[in-house]
């Protein structure tokens, strides 16, 4: 994982360059293409790894387990449609937990169950809310539009001290059990100092991208490419590829057709981040899975 994190670093303050050096215009255009690519391609291959989680099963077929997925999608977008500021709410719950867990997964070994969820949760919200800290007026904007609500404060001062008083007792305790080491935890301390200055000096969707491709999506392909194939080589990096790529297609068609549906009604921030999120919960539910599979792993 090291040369990972030295690549995110490095990709980062690129992307820190980029903020300072072309329009918020093409941010934007740059931070989809990069979600679009990278960001839903780690997505792709839910049903390959639940194929592996199952494969001493013989009570569910392709066809089955393909038909479940695209129910809970399905219903994801229609939660989008009827209840949009519950499925905000669960989307964040989600995300935040998804996010967590894929950051710190290797690190926590002996770390009670519970406790270990609740850190998962407030690391992921804490890295949520530090984007939207610095990104206060673009985060009001989106929510009305995807909600219809207006609200006026975002309270994150109170939420980042409360998530990272939580944090930081997890990983003082940590330290002090010698279940981990204090280059660890200075590391990630850096990671956030890095992310927050990406913040506070890219727009909003840029800052998302940043993270989201670099630190989050990079390492769970990595993740996923090992636990299905045994290795992370470059044959193994492009059978991963090959397998996510009729998902992914698929997925862009789906996201067009959405548009192309939903357009007159909803504008794209609305059908983007309904989509995004129809497809993160049965992923952060496979995720799960896949990590709770791997523990169990002699």
């Amino acid at each position: 994982m090291k040369n990972v994190f030295n690549f995110s670093i490095v990709a980062s303050f690129i992307g820190l360059w980029i903020t300072t050096h072309v329009p918020e215009s093409f941010e934007l255009i740059l931070g989809f293409i990069l979600i679009f690519t990278f960001g839903m391609v780690h997505g792709s291959n839910d049903l390959l790894i639940v194929n592996k989680l199952l494969i001493n099963t013989k009570h569910y077929s392709k066809l089955t387990l393909l038909t479940a997925y695209l129910f809970v999608v399905s219903f994801a977008i229609l939660i989008f449609y009827w209840a949009p500021a519950l499925a905000m709410i669960l989307f964040m719950l989600f995300s935040a937990y998804h996010f967590g867990e894929q950051h710190w997964e290797h690190r926590f070994s002996k770390l009670n169950s519970y406790r270990k969820s609740i850190f998962y949760f407030s690391y992921g919200m804490f890295i949520l809310y530090l984007l939207f800290a610095f990104n206060d007026t673009g985060v009001k904007s989106i929510v009305f539009e995807i909600t219809s609500y207006e609200i006026t404060r975002l309270y994150s001062q109170i939420v980042l001290i409360v998530l990272g008083s939580i944090i930081g007792l997890v990983l003082i305790t940590e330290f002090l059990t010698k279940r981990l080491a204090i280059e660890a935890i200075l590391k990630e301390l850096f990671t956030l100092v890095v992310l927050a200055m990406i913040f506070s000096s890219s727009s909003l969707i840029w800052g998302f991208a940043i993270y989201f491709i670099l630190w989050h999506s990079i390492p769970s392909l990595l993740e996923q490419i090992k636990f299905i194939y045994g290795d992370v080589k470059t044959v193994s990096a492009l059978n991963y590829c090959k397998a996510a790529l009729p998902y992914w297609i698929i997925s862009l068609v789906g996201m067009v057709i959405l548009y192309a549906i939903f357009s007159s009604e909803k504008q794209f921030y609305s059908l983007f981040f309904a989509f995004i999120a129809a497809v993160t919960f049965p992923h952060a539910i496979v995720m799960v899975k896949m990590f709770s599979k791997k523990k169990a792993q002699p």
